[in-house]
């Protein structure tokens, strides 16, 4: 029965996420198995480039180390934002996600050529939750039961929270530079230069990806609670931003 109620809650979740998920979990148990190594995976450019180690290219934002806390904590805010932004701004624009995840991924990977950061998955994490942050400006948020502010700042609660636990800021800071680059091209230029915009999707992303489109739908409002009560009370979420989980 348990087998099923979990296979069930996984399969509705939406592919996108879905499928990013399986991928970090499966990576990394396999290198705690000893079946694939670290060092089979880390992002090398010199290696990519000179012995045609492509995998590298999607391994890199596999990766959050060993099973523990850090993976733990990864892995939530992963599953958590992705989700609810398939779920929220992208329902029913797969192709759009995806695109959303290339733009992201390739410019890490540009900017990695320049920076030595050997796993870049944290950085793809801190980007969802960027990019959900700022099309949610009015969620109250609540970490630890400490902290209380507006969603706009959790990136920055979390490079904090990320450095006190002794990592490095420059991933957590590509991840918001990244993220706001995505944000400020889909989100505010078309906005201020008669709807310019410059990323588009391929249409055979949408052929592939995008179910017909559903009759009379109204895409439903992003806003909802976007962290975890660690510890505190319930977020508190102002009228307008309210709707039934």
């Amino acid at each position: 029965m348990a087998y099923h109620t979990l296979l069930h809650e996984y399969m509705k979740m939406p592919p996108v996420t879905r499928a990013y998920t399986t991928a970090c979990v499966f990576t990394t148990v396999a290198v705690q198995l000893d079946v694939v190594s670290p060092f089979q995976l880390y992002f090398n450019p010199l290696l990519i480039l000179k012995q045609f180690q492509v995998w590298r290219l999607i391994t890199t934002f596999l990766f959050f180390g060993n099973i523990g806390f850090n993976f733990l904590f990864n892995m939530i805010f992963t599953y958590r934002y992705c989700r609810m932004l398939e779920e929220g701004s992208f329902r029913s624009r797969t192709a759009d996600f995806v695109m959303m995840f290339l733009f992201g991924a390739t410019l890490m990977i540009i900017w990695a050529f320049f920076i030595n950061l050997l796993f870049l998955g944290q950085a793809l994490t801190i980007m969802l939750v960027y990019i959900w942050s700022r099309r949610n400006p009015y969620i109250r948020m609540n970490f630890f039961g400490v902290l209380n502010f507006q969603a706009p700042y959790l990136p920055w609660v979390l490079l904090g929270f990320s450095i006190l636990l002794g990592n490095t800021p420059w991933v957590d800071l590509m991840g918001i530079a990244v993220g706001h680059c995505y944000y400020y091209l889909e989100d505010v230029l078309p906005q201020h230069r008669a709807n310019l915009k410059i990323l588009k999707t391929p249409l055979f992303l949408k052929h592939l990806l995008d179910p017909a489109p559903e009759e009379d739908h109204v895409p439903p409002p992003e806003f909802r609670p976007g962290g975890f009560n660690w510890g505190g009370n319930a977020p508190e979420i102002p009228p307008e931003g309210r709707q039934n989980e």
